[in-house]
């Protein structure tokens, strides 16, 4: 997870959804899969985790007790070596796993879990954060506390998000997903930037998508209206295209 104008500026948050990210509850006991390539990873909309495109992919288990588990993993555009004269000749991999329970109360869905980051050449990067979901219709709002120090976050940062989503004439569907940041200042040595800012509007992503005739791929274009940084960096909007396929595994 890359982050601060030092080292350069979702995957598209859009375009791979877990259950743990939306809120879906669990019907059945079901191991699914999904791949993409992405013109850009966009970290929480503003940081730019490739120079190029990025491949992506995971893998998601459900059952009927409301359990879910999964990974999720991209190519990356850099690396860092905390103790190199040279941190950011390479390129690194990043590797999120994640379990929870999810649920109803009538008509409005929840998920509680944790989500652990593990990078291959980022050093100072294996955070994990805990997650809360709710979802209500086409609604969905949550948050992810970051529980521990490192090089992209305080322990006590929080990531605050809502979502809508709805299908849209001719096969297309639409979504908007905004994202906020409240900001713990007591930095961490560890951490590759400084806390200039409590909070602080961080994304409004618009994607829209469509499915690739008859081959279960769909293909979409977002535009995100991009925020600013802990240290009050603002970025510029810019535009993912993108191609994704999701399948299950029986």
């Amino acid at each position: 997870m890359k982050l601060t104008k030092k080292f350069l500026p979702l995957a598209v948050s859009a375009a791979i959804a877990t259950p743990m990210m939306f809120g879906a509850t669990a019907a059945q006991a079901e191991l699914s899969g999904n791949i993409g390539v992405h013109s850009k990873y966009l970290l929480r909309g503003i940081f730019e985790e490739n120079d190029g495109a990025a491949v992506q992919g995971g893998l998601d288990y459900t059952n009927a007790s409301g359990f879910y588990a999964g990974w999720w993993a991209s190519s990356l555009g850099y690396s860092y070596d905390a103790s190199g004269t040279d941190p950011y000749t390479s390129t690194g991999f990043e590797n999120d796993f994640y379990a929870g329970f999810s649920g109803e109360f009538g008509d409005i869905g929840w998920d509680v879990g944790l989500l652990q980051y593990y990078y291959i050449s980022v050093d100072d990067s294996d955070l994990t954060e805990l997650t809360a979901n709710l979802s209500y219709g086409p609604f969905t709002a949550g948050i992810q506390y970051l529980l521990n120090d490192g090089w992209w976050g305080n322990s006590g940062d929080i990531y605050w998000k809502l979502g809508y989503s709805t299908d849209l004439p001719k096969g297309f569907s639409f979504a908007a997903d905004l994202g906020y940041y409240t900001y713990d200042d007591s930095d961490n040595s560890e951490l590759g930037s400084t806390t200039l800012d409590d909070s602080g509007f961080r994304h409004l992503n618009l994607t829209l998508s469509h499915p690739i005739a008859n081959t279960g791929a769909d293909m979409y274009v977002q535009y995100t209206v991009a925020g600013d940084d802990r240290e009050g960096t603002e970025y510029d909007d810019t535009m993912v295209l993108g191609i994704t396929y999701g399948f299950d595994i029986k």
